[in-house]
């Protein structure tokens, strides 16, 4: 698979690293220009100089949370003066207030740059058609790809969400190679096609949490091959890290932009192929650089493919977000672990819904909704046996009409509700 920028992409890991440390000791001055929150937490960790830092030190280093953000809301935490600053994105603001993150000029060319390296990746060319139909406005998702297809030379169709019709006669009349969505409206999308449409080569979905059971799905049903990308406003938005048709199924970091660590609860640092925290280091961003932002997000990290051209270091799919692990009878539970459990059974579609359900606090039960694809019979004690045989915790399973679970046109799917009162969140999960 060619490199859209071999320099970067593919150069020696011992030149990456050297090249790490300057721009983090830049990123520490300007840091520290600014004068703000992080550079008083800098200083009070005795950091006067970007001199006074090393890769080998990062860890030592304080982090910023999405409690930063939220704290500092609307203006974050921006590191340049507000004519400087050429537009604004940001988060759905699920777990709070919304976290709008300002971008340069030099930002957006690092963002089209790490997009057109994931594209590529995919085995997008300047011959592309790219159908992208992530959304477009404060969500990163749309524009990132956009930029990303332009930098490439790809031709880009901005559908965005929603419109399925629309978007059906759209691959269908024009033929588009590489499809961009959540992995949730492409199962939508394929499934309101009559047969795989035959342009598509390759996908890159991502800003929700999908498994390997979930890809299994979306290859069938749009005969194509579906691949991850990572991404997250704060950092900058997709392209982050992506999978690449030659990564073997894990994504690859734009590690010469955004340093990479994984961490356990304490902030410790964890060994290559153990999960942890994600904590991302902004290098090279410029309208609000971060220093060891903690994502929230749960992965394992890996060397680069042995033998491959690329020499990236590799994240593996998101296993879940720390905020959305499920602690049940003294046992802990992603929903991804759940996902996995459920799509390997080829009776269950990809509509569920996992409810945590805390009516009673001291009897905390998981309840999972499914639709079955075809004939339901017994599809609830196989379910409940495969799932309590992975959890090594018993759920409650409902197989619902199919129909019951909705669909998601625009936006990210909801499959995690909490449940302490009030109706049921759908009907026929009351037993």
């Amino acid at each position: 698979m060619p490199l859209v920028e071999p320099d970067a992409e593919g150069v020696d890991p011992q030149r990456r690293r050297e090249l790490q440390e300057r721009r983090l000791r830049q990123l520490v001055d300007r840091l520290l220009a600014a004068d703000g929150l992080q550079a008083s937490r800098l200083r009070d960790a005795g950091v006067d100089s970007g001199a006074d830092v090393t890769l080998d030190r990062l860890g030592q280093l304080p982090t910023v949370t999405k409690r930063d953000l939220w704290d500092h809301y609307p203006d974050g935490l921006r590191a340049v003066p507000i004519e400087d600053i050429v537009c604004v994105h940001g988060s759905s603001g699920t777990g709070g207030r919304p976290t709008l993150i300002p971008y340069t000029a030099a930002d957006i060319d690092v963002w089209a740059q790490v997009m057109a390296r994931a594209l590529g990746g995919a085995g997008a060319t300047r011959r592309s058609l790219v159908h992208n139909a992530y959304g477009y406005g404060l969500f990163t998702g749309g524009l990132g790809v956009h930029h990303g297809a332009m930098r490439l030379g790809a031709t880009v169709l901005p559908l965005s969400g929603g419109m399925t019709d629309r978007q059906v006669r759209m691959i269908a009349d024009l033929k588009p190679d590489i499809l961009t969505c959540t992995p949730s409206y492409a199962i939508f999308l394929g499934e309101a096609m009559t047969e795989p449409p035959p342009s598509l080569r390759a996908g890159l979905f991502g800003a929700e949490p999908w498994t390997n059971e979930m890809r299994a799905q979306i290859e069938r049903l749009l005969g194509l091959r579906a691949l991850d990308i990572y991404g997250l406003s704060e950092i900058i938005g997709p392209g982050v890290a992506a999978e690449s048709l030659d990564s073997d199924g894990m994504l690859n970091v734009a590690e010469d932009h955004f340093f990479v660590e994984a961490v356990d609860a304490d902030g410790r640092a964890v060994s290559d192929g153990t999960p942890g925290e994600l904590v991302f280091t902004t290098l090279t961003k410029t309208g609000m650089p971060l220093l060891r932002y903690r994502t929230g997000d749960v992965a394992t990290l890996a060397g680069p493919v042995p033998g491959a051209p690329r020499t990236l270091r590799r994240m593996s799919k998101l296993l879940g977000r720390t905020d959305d692990m499920l602690v049940v009878r003294g046992v802990n539970v992603f929903p991804t672990e759940i996902e996995a459990v459920l799509l390997a059974d080829g009776r269950v579609s990809p509509h569920y819904l996992v409810v945590e359900d805390r009516r009673v606090a001291a009897r905390a039960e998981l309840i999972v909704a499914v639709e079955p694809v075809a004939d339901g019979h017994g599809l609830a004690a196989d379910l409940d046996r495969a799932l309590r045989e992975r959890l090594g915790l018993t759920c409650v399973v409902r197989v619902l009409a199919p129909g019951s679970v909705p669909r998601v046109e625009v936006g990210k799917a909801k499959r995690l509700v909490r449940w302490s009162e009030g109706p049921a969140p759908l009907d026929g999960l009351a037993g």
